[in-house]
């Protein structure tokens, strides 16, 4: 199948390498080719995934249209920021559009297939998640994701495009599920993050990713998701490898904030994007108006956008008022 990946990041880059392992005609689009020249030129991404071969890939084109012309498929792995303009350009495109970008849109609280709906009407939309570290996923080491959409066919045909021996692919026919628990987790990541950077243990963790996933069903139901999609892997199976491990983006970005650092600098500073630091924001007006409880979202939204003191926040978690587990 011919097949563009937009966006040369380390997670776009490591998709493109299954692509190409699968026997697929791979084209990557990059804003900035001249960042991963050495893609087409030694089949490496030294910025993003270095001394990782990619072999057999040598096209990297700077022109959306140019990379997905006569393609089947498209697979959008840009941040969610970028998503909208992106994605704008392929209106007229009919095949199957793989999201593998983890957000939610501020203005309008839609998760990115929603954007897509919007962006490319005629596009089969579908959302490929779950506990996929780009790194693991790119070293070949056993993962396995889900891949969710409304169509059927469309969703069957991207778990077989790519299904490997180290990357096994389910199916889901909750697309929104899917989606907005790997939007959510890395909130809950966030505050993971940033009870090691205060030091806090075990315990601690264990406790707020057990009451994270509640605030996730709980917010992902209100939206019209289904309950259950978040026990799986792009629930659960997503926010464990998020909050404990050391490669987690969003894990690292609240470990700096429970340092001390402020989280705009960090923002300023990083060449990877913590999807989370904007997702928490949308997250927050998204349960706002649906009126959901999420006391963790709460959370990192004030220690984020308000300045609020990190130890004060998990102060103020685990000195609310006493109620029964659901």
């Amino acid at each position: 199948m011919k097949v563009a990946v937009l966006g040369a990041g380390a997670w776009g880059t490591a998709l493109a390498k299954i692509l190409v392992e699968g026997g697929h005609d791979v084209t990557v689009w990059a804003r900035h080719p001249e960042r991963v020249a050495t893609l087409a030129t030694t089949g490496m991404n030294e910025r993003y995934l270095p001394g990782i071969p990619v072999p057999g890939l040598h096209r990297v084109e700077s022109d959306v249209r140019h990379a997905s012309q006569n393609c089947e498929c498209i697979v959008v792995a840009v941040p969610s920021k970028a998503f909208l303009e992106v994605t704008s350009s392929l209106r007229d495109f009919r095949g199957i559009l793989v999201s593998v970008t983890k957000g939610i849109e501020y203005d309008t609280g839609l998760t990115m297939c929603g954007v897509l709906g919007q962006t490319v009407p005629e596009g089969k939309r579908v959302a490929l998640s779950g506990p996929t570290l780009a790194l693991e996923v790119a070293k070949g080491i056993p993962t396995a994701s889900v891949v969710a959409g409304d169509d059927e066919e469309a969703r069957q045909t991207v778990q077989q495009l790519f299904h490997r021996p180290s990357f096994r692919v389910y199916t889901s026919s909750d697309p929104l599920g899917v989606e907005l628990g790997g939007a959510l987790k890395n909130v809950v990541a966030i505050a993971a993050g940033s009870g090691d950077g205060l030091g806090l243990g075990d315990n601690s963790k264990a406790a707020l990713l057990t009451r994270g996933i509640v605030e996730i069903r709980r917010l992902g139901v209100a939206c019209g998701a289904q309950a259950e999609t978040f026990a799986g892997l792009s629930g659960l199976g997503d926010l464990t490898v998020t909050c404990y491990s050391k490669l987690s983006r969003n894990r690292m970005f609240g470990e700096r904030v429970g340092r001390g650092e402020r989280p705009a600098d960090i923002v300023a500073k990083s060449v990877a994007v913590a999807e989370g630091y904007p997702t928490a924001r949308a997250a927050y007006q998204l349960a706002k108006n649906l009126r959901v409880s999420t006391p963790i979202i709460d959370e990192v939204y004030a220690v984020l956008y308000e300045g609020k003191n990190v130890a004060r926040a998990f102060q103020d978690l685990t000195h609310r008022e006493t109620k029964a587990e659901d």
